[in-house]
């Protein structure tokens, strides 16, 4: 339906203001309201009644036998959803259902599923915390050659390993059996420990407590090994800021690109040794 124009009787016809009325739409035509997307809500503990299964009884084709069984929910870490559970309580001709009730009970009892120190686990993976420290983290609160370094780190050592494995499962114990895995690959302890220092930041940039899971100091690493590393960190190369400075200028001057500087003169000038670079795949 066209809008209407109503003259202005205080005016004269050839000076009018003009009121425009906008007509209501024919009710066939009345668009909907845009619907709200709502935010997907994580698992909460505050959101959950309790599991309180049925005891049921099947056939047990294989036994041949008549049995009490219930099933049960289980939160999987690194999964969003829940994988169900089959328990088996016995043969029907062994107790009774009461008793049956009973040892439900006590199993889900033990289970702590419905208590109120039960933590629900992550269903993060290590693969969506290197995607927040590459997507929010680095961008904002590291320099360039340090994510650079960073990155070679997670490229090279850490994303085939660790990228499916569910935050819940990265401490102490499977750090230091992949520490060892990597010692027979030929890397230095250094170069492990510098790779570890990069996980720790991955993993505590998106943490609830910005704390990484576990300890360097933990590591298994022998004290000949440690005191081996004390003596060469005596012996590490150092320049003061003039030395450092003429460094800078030498690689300024260097026929590669403007990225390839700024990495030769952060190399040269932090004194990084030929064992560190052994451990880097990048040219």
């Amino acid at each position: 339906m066209p809008n209407k124009v109503i003259p202005d009787p205080n005016r004269t016809m050839t000076n009018q203001s003009q009121v425009t009325i906008v007509s209501v739409p024919d009710a066939d035509y009345i668009a909907l309201p845009p619907v709200s997307a709502t935010r997907r809500r994580g698992k909460c503990m505050s959101r959950r009644a309790g599991q309180n299964p049925s005891v049921r009884t099947r056939l047990n084709r294989t036994k041949g036998v008549k049995e009490y069984f219930f099933q049960y929910w289980i939160d999987v870490p690194g999964q969003e959803g829940r994988r169900r559970e089959t328990e088996v309580l016995g043969p029907v001709n062994t107790m009774t259902k009461s008793e049956a009730e009973r040892k439900k009970l006590e199993f889900v009892l033990n289970l702590k599923v419905n208590s109120n120190d039960y933590r629900i686990p992550s269903s993060r993976t290590f693969a969506n915390a290197v995607k927040h420290y590459r997507d929010v983290f680095a961008p904002r609160m590291l320099r360039e050659s340090t994510y650079s370094v960073a990155d070679g780190h997670l490229k090279c050592h850490l994303e085939a390993d660790w990228n499916e494995t569910p935050v819940e499962h990265i401490d102490i114990n499977a750090v230091n059996e992949w520490i060892w895995k990597k010692r027979r690959q030929g890397l230095s302890w250094v170069m492990i420990k510098n790779i570890l220092r990069t996980m720790q930041r991955v993993l505590s940039c998106s943490s609830k407590d910005k704390k990484p899971p576990f300890s360097q100091e933990g590591l298994a690493i022998p004290e000949r090994d440690k005191l081996q590393m004390k003596i060469e960190s005596r012996d590490a190369i150092s320049f003061s800021w003039q030395q450092a400075k003429q460094i800078a200028e030498q690689v300024h001057q260097l026929d590669v690109d403007d990225a390839r500087k700024r990495r030769y003169a952060t190399v040269f000038i932090l004194g990084l040794r030929v064992a560190y670079g052994a451990g880097s795949c990048s040219p």
